[in-house]
C-alpha cells in the first residue's frame, strides 16, 4: 500500500500487556504481546480514506503500557518519550508505511521525524 495523506484524526489507546496480547492474537494471529498495533480505517476502492462524520479518521493506534515502560527503561529514556516514539511508529503504519515489506523507507522517515520532534 502506498503512503496516504496525513490529514485526519487518530484514536490512541493505552492498554495492558495482556490486552495487547489478545489483540495481537485476534488480528494478526500472533500469540504474544507487542509494543504497538495500528488499525487503519477502511479505504474505498480508490484508496481514499472513507469519511467518518465531519472529519477523516485515519485509524486507531494501540500501545502496550508495560512493554513501553520496559523499552523506556532499556533505552534509558522517560516513558513519555517512549510513548511518543511508539505513537509515531503507529501513525506511520496508518499512513501506509510498512517496515516489514519496504527497503528501509519507514525506518529512515521515522528517524528523521524523531529528530525533528526531539524524540530521541
Amino acid at each position: 500500500m502506498a503512503p496516504r495523506s496525513a490529514r485526519g484524526e487518530v484514536a490512541l489507546a493505552l492498554v495492558s500487556d495482556r490486552k495487547m496480547r489478545t489483540l495481537n492474537h485476534r488480528y494478526r494471529g500472533i500469540d504474544r504481546v507487542t509494543d504497538v498495533l495500528s488499525f487503519p480505517t477502511a479505504v474505498d476502492e480508490d484508496k481514499s480514506i472513507l469519511d467518518c462524520g465531519s472529519a477523516h479518521h485515519l485509524g486507531d493506534i494501540v500501545i502496550a503500557t508495560g512493554v513501553a515502560r520496559r523499552q523506556a527503561r532499556v533505552a534509558g529514556c522517560r516513558i513519555g518519550v517512549e510513548l511518543r516514539r511508539l505513537a509515531l511508529h503507529g501513525l506511520l503504519h496508518l499512513l501506509g508505511y510498512d517496515h516489514e515489506r519496504d527497503t528501509g523507507q519507514m525506518a529512515r522517515l521515522e528517524r528523521r521525524l524523531r529528530g525533528h520532534g526531539g524524540i530521541v
